[in-house]
């Protein structure tokens, strides 16, 4: 399985790192290869980087490291988003001195999800382990953004998608990708909740049906 999601280029000396698609075809927890095969390119050159990031997510472990590696980075580290960082791939474009986006492009944050199998007490520790997991991602957020924890919980219980300027708003980005010779203009955020998307649409179709709808939609995202 090829797990070797990056790849490096050089444009007249500046080192430039482009991850795109899931970060990590299997997850990075007990390998010791991949992430030191990143390492050594990471750390084999000097200077500034820019890393080209479109992403939907993927391996939390993957993404975790990758974060790490970047924020021991020596150079700056200019994350630009040209598509989406979603899921996994939002931690990893906290670890940017500068987050850039362009116009189009998303950021969604989200709660950590696993799959578990087993009695209570199995269950109870994938429960645990998720929140553990959640507070660790918080943690990257917090340190980029400044917002508080409680808040920064909200918006990834409620699946939040942000547009660049939403995003400039709450700290997650610093600035739009934009032409030498001019300025995009500047509009009032999207942030978009799936939830209270979902919620509103089981609320209209109840209106419409005369009858509870929510049963039968909370059976279909199980079927998902």
């Amino acid at each position: 399985m090829n797990k070797h999601f990056w790849s490096w280029s050089n444009d007249g000396g500046e080192r430039i790192l482009h991850l795109n698609g899931t970060i990590a075809e299997e997850s990075w927890f007990e390998d010791d290869v991949t992430p030191e095969m990143f390492r050594e390119e990471l750390m084999g050159g000097s200077g500034p980087i820019t890393i080209w990031l479109n992403s939907p997510g993927g391996d939390c472990v993957a993404a975790s490291r990758i974060y790490s590696m970047l924020m021991d980075y020596p150079g700056d580290v200019t994350v630009k988003i040209d598509g989406i960082a979603a899921s996994a791939a939002s931690v990893i474009a906290m670890a940017g001195t500068t987050v850039l986006m362009a116009p189009t492009s998303m950021i969604m944050v989200h709660n950590p999800a696993t799959m578990a199998f087993g009695d209570h007490n199995e269950l109870e520790r994938a429960i645990g382990l998720l929140e553990t997991v959640k507070e660790s991602i918080i943690n990257a957020y917090e340190i980029k953004t400044s917002l508080d924890r409680k808040t920064l919980s909200k918006l990834m219980e409620e699946e939040t998608w942000m547009d660049c300027n939403k995003a400039m708003e709450l700290g997650f980005a610093d600035g739009v990708l934009q032409r030498e010779t001019g300025s995009p203009a500047v509009s009032n955020g999207i942030l978009f909740s799936q939830k209270r998307t979902d919620a509103a649409l089981v609320n209209r179709l109840t209106e419409k049906a005369g009858m509870p709808i929510q049963p039968y939609y909370d059976r279909l995202e199980k079927l998902r």
